[in-house]
């Protein structure tokens, strides 16, 4: 008996005890207060990346045109190279030799075919044979050429100024035609390649003039905007199907040669909105895939709202629907209220509260 009493003690205090704490929590919950503000409306602009890649505007491969010993190298990789200059030399002895040859046998036509034109004035030969002795002083004078052609092929030239690549060949070994030497890039401007989406395709088709070219930037590997913006100049005539994008080309000039042919990074596009409603992303939670705010009353109480976001920036979104500037959202504290709730609240200027966010829109 005395047990059982004992249990049923125990009992009421422990349940005293929770409803107390029960209270007491109830009773903080409601002094709680929470922070608004409202969405902002102001012309802005969207800034949207693209991964790229960077392309000098003319890299070629320099490759030997005969077969042969290569005999120097006047050239370093890396180094820069003018036009005109020679980069390789193969043994031209053979090809030497081939003229010379090609000559004499271009002189001992010549000779015949004076002596023979000589005969003809004088009615001595036929003019056919004339024109016999002629065609075959002109095949020893093509031939000539032909040689002096190939002994040029010896030496490899820079055919523009340009920055060349890494050595495929060695002084001394026997270089086949066609054989690649190295690769030469001309880098006085970058072609940056991008792919666009279809949507983004046609929002820029609609909203870019005629003939005019939009001007972008370039964020490096290095997270660097490079000094110097670029125009659109260039899309391609085709969706690739697998991927619903199309590829844009940009120009970027690159006077102090800094960047390189191969290289990466990220185009950025900037796009202006007139009017835009833009809110704090924190301000923001996501149910399903689809967006929420709290919206707040004149009286503090909270209602759950769906919103449609049609861009982004880092910490903030442009919204599309749901929202005006005149509504009053929750800023802070998401997860401590609930729909049709009432709550206490300071409101907070909601340009000062752009301003405090990493990327404030100008």
């Amino acid at each position: 008996m005395n047990r059982l009493l004992l249990l049923i003690g125990l009992m009421l205090l422990y349940i005293g005890s929770g409803c107390g704490h029960a209270s007491e929590k109830e009773e903080n919950t409601s002094e709680a207060r929470f922070q608004v503000t409202r969405p902002v409306r102001k012309d802005t602009v969207l800034t949207t990346e693209y991964v790229c890649q960077i392309r000098s505007i003319r890299n070629i491969e320099l490759r030997a045109l005969e077969k042969g010993y290569l005999e120097h190298i006047y050239v370093d990789e890396g180094q820069f190279v003018k036009k005109g200059q020679k980069m390789f030399q193969i043994m031209p002895a053979l090809y030497q030799a081939e003229l010379q040859k090609a000559q004499a046998e271009a002189q001992v036509a010549e000779i015949e075919y004076q002596n023979t034109k000589l005969l003809a004035e004088n009615n001595v030969v036929s003019k056919n044979e004339l024109a016999m002795v002629k065609a075959k002083y002109e095949k020893a004078k093509s031939e000539m050429m032909l040689a002096q052609v190939h002994l040029g092929f010896t030496e490899i030239k820079a055919p523009f100024d340009g920055i060349m690549d890494r050595l495929h060949v060695r002084e001394g070994s026997l270089v086949d035609e066609g054989e690649l030497c190295t690769s030469l890039s001309d880098n006085s401007k970058m072609w940056v390649y991008f792919n666009v989406p279809e949507p983004e395709y046609l929002n820029y088709k609609q909203h870019v003039k005629p003939g005019e070219k939009q001007q972008v930037e370039l964020r490096m590997a290095n997270n660097v905007v490079f000094e110097y913006p670029g125009l659109v100049e260039t899309i391609e005539g085709e969706f690739n199907n697998e991927t619903g994008n199309i590829a844009f080309r940009a120009t970027f000039p690159n006077p102090k040669g800094l960047l390189r042919h191969g290289e990466t990074g990220s185009v950025l596009m900037n796009k202006p909105i007139k009017g835009a409603i833009l809110i704090p992303q924190k301000a923001t939670f996501e149910i399903l895939d689809k967006r929420y705010v709290y919206k707040i009353d004149k009286e503090g109480n909270v209602h759950l709202t769906p919103i449609e976001i049609t861009a982004e920036m880092p910490d903030i979104f442009v919204i599309g629907k749901g929202l005006t500037e005149q509504d009053m959202i929750l800023l802070d504290g998401l997860r401590k209220v609930k729909d049709g709730g009432k709550i206490q609240y300071d409101y907070k200027d909601p340009q000062q509260v752009l301003s405090h966010l990493k990327v404030f829109a100008e």
